[in-house]
């Protein structure tokens, strides 16, 4: 049943280009075949002689908590054998997550409750600067990264395609930025380090994202991480320096 209702996708997807295996990233023409009455059967990788995608007949649940676990297979599932378009929203929401939480923690330090209607619209412009801060610092957070990789592997970044590519996986690998308003909503005395793990945890989705997107080891994706963190640290020093709250 899985199978029949990701049909009609598999064969728009199939017009568009090729499949990846999940297990060895090898280039596949097809996830599954069908024998026509309801009689379907996984397609076998030709280079590994597993299954190319074991994930078209799992539950969508099952394929978050994979990668919520960081499995390369379920990246590779939701990156190259899925039609997915939601990285630009993502990304607008995970921005305005952070936005909040950082507009939240400036009122906090505030000590001005005057309901005067010049303090409400003050206020309304510090959430807009935060956003505006928080997408600077992660553009930074990705030019560095791409600098990074195009630096060291250009072969890896060729065509525009692989940049969009690389770009869609980035910004669907921060979606652990969605858990900062439940940790802000239920806010307690371990708050502050429930930030910091799920700030780690987007940079290892990250991590993975660009190692499972660009088929390389462990050690590239980290020193390309770490130098779009140098870059994003530089952009909020930079604001500090000008007094913005950052």
């Amino acid at each position: 049943e899985a199978l029949t209702g990701r049909g009609v996708l598999s064969r728009a997807m199939a017009a568009l280009g090729t499949y990846r295996c999940i297990e060895c990233n090898r280039e596949a023409a097809e996830l599954y075949r069908d024998y026509q009455r309801g009689v379907l059967r996984i397609s076998i990788c030709k280079s590994c002689q597993k299954p190319v995608d074991k994930y078209i007949e799992y539950d969508p649940v099952i394929i978050l908590i994979n990668a919520i676990l960081c499995k390369a297979q379920a990246y590779r599932h939701i990156l190259f054998n899925t039609k997915i378009n939601i990285h630009g929203k993502l990304c607008v929401f995970c921005l305005l997550c952070e936005a909040y939480l950082r507009w939240l923690q400036l009122q906090d330090s505030s000590q001005n409750t005057d309901p005067d209607d010049l303090i409400r619209y003050a206020k309304e412009w510090d959430f807009y600067r935060m956003f505006g801060i928080a997408s600077l610092e992660q553009t930074s957070f990705l030019v560095g990264i791409f600098i990074t990789l195009w630096w060291m592997r250009p072969e890896m970044l060729k065509t525009k395609s692989d940049f969009i590519l690389l770009l869609k996986a980035l910004l669907l690998s921060s979606y652990g930025k969605l858990l900062l308003i439940p940790a802000v909503i239920w806010e307690h005395d371990y708050t502050p380090l429930c930030l910091a793990f799920i700030k780690v945890f987007v940079l290892i989705s990250n991590s993975q994202a660009i190692r499972v997107t660009l088929n390389l080891n462990r050690m590239l994706p980290w020193l390309a991480i770490f130098f779009g963190l140098t870059l994003e640290n530089g952009v909020v020093y930079l604001f500090q320096k000008m007094g913005c709250d950052v």
